[in-house]
């Protein structure tokens, strides 16, 4: 095959950056009939630093190896001239919130309100615990803003309209504010300048920023470190004017990054407000880091947007497209997740039937679990490891325990995850020294066959995985636990042991999305995908795995789901 026989602007690329590995996935017109297409899947591990610099940038270059018949040296800046479209889904931001290895930032607020998002909205889900202990925020220090606003005629009022402060239609007030409060002279029920917001309410300017108090501080901020900031008003939802004053000052002196609330995300509560855009502020530097070094890969025609340029789309969270200009770190923290649900309700969907479908993604770092039941749950407000954010979404449930959990023993107890191994150096298999992992337990239970596993792992990178490597890891962790305990355990019992907890960590999100909603588990059919899917949701392992354990907490004997359940594993 010749790159001449390629038409320009023919390749279509999909890749999926994970935590663990990526997935490319490219179609192009066969050279032997041009009514066809032909598909090239390319898997290697997201991580590599000894033999690449971006994983999906190097699946791409192997795509274009494999359909130009060109050799392509690793490095040089690949031409986009045979490339229709590239659309990118990542978990970058999605395990920097789970691992809370986001950017250091700062958070500004109005003076008086410094430990607000600290406080939260006071909810108590696990009232009843005897250690609770809460998500430390994701910001690293707090500055007040000597600045206010308040709104006039917030009282509760049965005649707000008739009170109301008017305006004209260039926003000048007609007449004041004549509700209770008010002393019969100025505008409103105090002092302080009038003028209209956003929304068409009254706003009473009570303190403006002083320009060079808060270019001071910012200074000190900057100089301390601090590259990236959120910036959190009462009312800027309405009255945008001092975010955007300060997050101007912030630029000038050198921020790379600012996440103005008012911004982001325009809406009234200042609490759901604040934590959003300091988790912008966390993952979108590390979002354009990463985004930044794919880029760079290929030539200018990719990033410049214009017509005859090929187009870069991003999956976003609520499961849509979205371009640079508009992927952040707030819409990408389901970026990979989402990409999943959009795929499996496109293949495992029976409109005759209408089976509602349980969608269980075990990637390396995380396990994604979502409901399909004929058409999209989005929500608006969603916790992902602790945090609580507003911001449209896929109803997904994220809990830590993925291929590449870290496997460990800790006050006699056998715990997977939250930390993972990630793909550098991975788990103990993949032959880089890295600490025992799920994937390592399972390898051992011959759950995975390294015959058929890729041959992506060593220098060479064309090595299989190494079970010796994960015997000898266990074997250690075995003598440890032994020796802690009168009752001596088995290798297997220890490793199946290690299996059993990750399996329970993955049955919470299931119950949250069927049992704690009303819907029968025993209803569902159980759609499996990611690297890890097939490892615990097939029906075929013994009676303790993921489904028989769910199965058990809902019936005395096993359901009817064990019949119908399909398994989608890739």
């Amino acid at each position: 095959m010749t790159s001449s026989r390629i038409p320009d602007r023919s390749i279509r690329i999909c890749a999926d950056r994970g935590g663990t590995f990526c997935d490319v996935h490219a179609s192009y017109p066969d050279p032997e009939n041009s009514k066809e297409r032909k598909e090239i899947v390319v898997k290697l591990l997201s991580q590599d630093p000894n033999n690449y610099r971006d994983a999906p940038t190097e699946g791409i270059r192997r795509v274009l190896e494999i359909v130009t018949g060109a050799h392509i040296p690793r490095g040089d800046i690949l031409s986009t001239d045979k490339i229709d479209y590239i659309r990118l889904s990542t978990t970058v931001a999605t395990n920097a919130l789970l691992e809370r290895k986001g950017h250091k930032h700062a958070l500004l607020i109005t003076k008086g309100f410094r430990d607000l998002l600290l406080i939260g909205n006071q909810s108590r889900p696990k009232i009843f615990d005897l250690n609770i202990r809460r998500a430390p925020p994701l910001y690293s220090a707090v500055l007040e803003v000597d600045e206010r606003v308040t709104l006039v005629g917030y009282t509760s009022d049965p005649k707000a309209e008739e009170h109301a402060v008017q305006f004209d239609a260039d926003g000048n007030v007609t007449r004041g504010y004549r509700g209770a409060g008010w002393n019969g002279e100025g505008l409103a029920e105090g002092p302080g300048k009038i003028v209209q917001g956003i929304s068409g309410e009254a706003v009473r300017i009570m303190k403006t920023p002083d320009p060079d108090a808060v270019k001071k501080d910012l200074q000190e901020l900057y100089d301390s470190g601090y590259r990236s900031l959120a910036i959190v008003f009462a009312h800027s939802y309405t009255f945008p004017e001092h975010e955007l004053q300060v997050g101007k000052l912030a630029r000038s002196i050198g921020f790379t990054h600012v996440s103005a609330s008012s911004q982001l995300l325009p809406m009234i509560k200042m609490v759901p407000r604040g934590v959003s855009s300091t988790a912008d502020a966390y993952l979108t530097p590390i979002l354009r880091q990463y985004l930044d070094g794919f880029f760079s890969g290929f030539d200018e025609k990719l990033k410049d947007g214009r017509v005859k340029s090929p187009r870069v789309e991003f999956m976003g969270s609520d499961g849509g497209l979205l371009d640079l200009n508009n992927f952040s770190g707030l819409k990408s923290i389901l970026s990979g997740p989402a990409g999943g649900v959009v795929g499996y309700a496109l293949t495992s969907w029976d409109e005759t039937k209408r089976y509602p479908i349980i969608g269980l993604d075990v990637g390396g770092t995380s396990t994604d679990v979502s409901r399909f039941d004929g058409r999209y749950e989005v929500v608006y407000e969603t916790t992902t490891a602790g945090v609580t954010i507003q911001s449209p979404q896929l109803d997904i449930n994220t809990v830590a325990a993925g291929g590449g959990s870290c496997l460990t023993f800790r006050n006699g107890l056998f715990l997977a995850g939250p930390e993972s191994a990630g793909a550098e150096p991975g788990p103990a298999c993949y032959r880089k020294g890295g600490p025992l992992a799920v994937t390592d337990a399972n390898l051992l239970l011959g759950r995975l066959i390294p015959d058929y596993f890729p041959k992506i792992f060593g220098k060479s990178e064309k090595e299989s995985l190494d079970v010796q490597a994960s015997r000898s890891a266990f074997q250690g962790l075995a003598q440890e636990i032994n020796a802690s305990q009168a009752k001596q355990l088995s290798l297997d019992d220890i490793v199946y042991g290690f299996i059993k907890v990750a399996n329970e960590t993955m049955c919470r999100p299931i119950r949250a999305l069927t049992e704690a909603r009303g819907y029968a588990t025993s209803k569902h059919i159980l759609a499996s995908f990611g690297g890890a899917g097939g490892q615990h949701a097939s029906p075929f392992f013994p009676p303790t795995d993921l489904l028989w354990l769910i199965a058990r907490m809902n019936s005395k004997s096993p359901p009817q789901h064990f019949t119908r359940c399909r398994t989608v594993h890739r």
